[in-house]
């Protein structure tokens, strides 16, 4: 490595050294604590977020050709909502809990101290770059840490957004942001986090967990994964049709919640893929390339092998564009499925392979004998059968007859679980996520139970009564 280069990489890594050390003095002085304060910080993002919406919205189109309609649906309006949550329930989560009843503790009491973790580092994706940073950051603050915000390489105009948002509203020893690639990613891993929140890959996933074990620094990692999507004989084919569509091409596929395949009832196979298609066409008309809604894929790499699994979906390379484009890869059991490269790993852009079967357990088969997905769809109006998929199976999280919207609910937690990741956020979730519960019990000293101490060799019937 050539000396200017490798004196530059040792600056970058006492730069974030000395970030995280502030940061750790900032939290050690206590004014993150306070509840009041915490939400004098919400209001502050909140307020940044409303000065420079515009930005927000230009920026997103730059990066992913998302309207202003899918860019504040998707992105801003989530964080909106996920910041007035907050704000309204954060009192009560911060509250020292009392515990009731513990009989071997009288006459002391029990209390669960909601603690912050301390110096978070925060590592957002470029699919979602707005969402995906922000929503974790509001968690964060509530929960009252500080947070380095680590955004995406590829999301460059949303990127520096975000910088400027929080240049703008915080000092940096208590919010602060990191842009860059691989280097910058490897130099932040290297130092000593109270906590990590990654959200990517499970590739890299794997990399933060590693790097987060030398410090035995506790992560919430959210991945991805192939998520199936099933439809029975029993559903209503047009409504399943068209949120399938809504769900899989919005983002241009880009999202880890999407339906990545689609397993149906061979006996209604051909009315659904009828349908889709004819879904696809009065979603995004004859041109869905030439349709300005239709958004872009994030760079010409991703482009290049999403064009390699499919290479005759229609594409316009100038803009990194690919068509919606429908796979029928046969039966469930065919060598097809089994050996199309497509089935491989998360295809996170607008294919959608269809594959059919013939009856549930076959689907459980499948399902269950693969990586577990970040979420599962299941079209059908058997709620026997809808009992039979959603306790067999495991899961981050899905929904019945719909798809993508157990990600929009504040009350609902969202995370995956195996392959597709660990923890939770989203509300309260969020809020704990970021807490740690400590339990502590205050003991009286005018009364002593002398059961504990030795000799023991009368006190052993005494000490059954209370832990029988």
């Amino acid at each position: 490595m050539p000396k200017a280069k490798a004196q530059t990489k040792q600056n970058d890594s006492d730069i974030y050294h000395n970030l995280v050390s502030k940061q750790k003095e900032f939290f050690k002085s206590g004014v993150t604590k306070p509840v009041k304060w915490r939400i004098k910080q919400l209001n502050k993002l909140f307020s940044a977020i409303k000065a420079h919406e515009t930005d927000i919205l230009q920026a997103l189109m730059t990066d992913l050709n998302k309207t202003e309609f899918e860019a504040y649906s998707t992105e801003i309006g989530l964080v909106y909502n996920e910041i007035r949550y907050h704000k309204k329930h954060v009192k009560k989560w911060a509250k020292i809990k009392k515990s009731h009843g513990e009989l071997f503790f009288f006459p002391g009491k029990t209390r669960v101290y909601p603690e912050p973790f301390g110096c978070t580092l925060i590592m957002s994706p470029w699919n979602y770059p707005f969402l995906l940073t922000i929503d974790p950051l509001v968690s964060a603050i509530s929960a009252g840490n500080t947070a380095i915000l680590k955004t995406s390489e590829y999301s460059t105009a949303t990127s520096q957004v975000i910088e400027n948002i929080i240049k703008e509203s915080f000092l940096p020893e208590f919010i602060t942001t990191v842009q860059g690639g691989y280097v910058q990613n490897q130099q932040l891993l290297h130092e000593h986090f109270d906590f990590i929140f990654f959200t990517g890959s499970s590739r890299v996933g794997k990399v933060v967990m590693e790097s987060a074990a030398k410090f035995l620094t506790p992560v919430c990692l959210e991945l991805g994964g192939k998520s199936p999507c099933i439809v029975d004989k029993t559903a209503n084919i047009p409504i399943a049709a068209r949120r399938i569509v809504w769900g899989k091409f919005l983002n241009a596929g880009q999202t880890c919640v999407a339906p990545d395949y689609v397993l149906v009832d061979e006996s209604i196979k051909e009315s659904l893929v009828n349908a889709i298609n004819q879904e696809i066409l009065n979603q995004y008309g004859e041109e869905p390339l030439s349709n300005p809604e239709l958004p872009k894929i994030i760079n010409s790499t991703h482009f290049s092998r999403l064009v390699s699994l499919v290479p005759d979906a229609q594409t316009d390379a100038a803009n990194n564009k690919i068509s919606p484009t429908i796979l029928d890869l046969g039966a469930i059991n065919s060598k097809t499925v089994s050996n199309h490269p497509i089935m491989k790993e998360e295809i996170f852009g607008p294919l959608l392979p269809v594959i059919s079967f013939n009856n549930l357990d076959e689907v459980i088969d499948f399902v269950y004998n693969r990586p577990t997905p970040l979420a599962l769809y299941f079209f059908s109006k058997n709620r026997k059968s809808q009992k039979q998929i959603f306790t067999t199976l495991r899961f981050g999280g899905g929904c019945i007859n719909d798809v993508i919207y157990q990600l929009v609910s504040e009350k609902l937690p969202f995370g995956g679980c195996g392959e597709s990741g660990m923890g939770r956020y989203h509300g309260k979730y969020g809020f704990d996520t970021f807490t740690h519960l400590k339990g502590v019990v205050k003991q009286s000293s005018w009364f002593d139970l002398k059961v504990r101490y030795a000799p023991h060799e009368k006190n052993l019937e005494t000490v059954k009564k209370f832990l029988k």
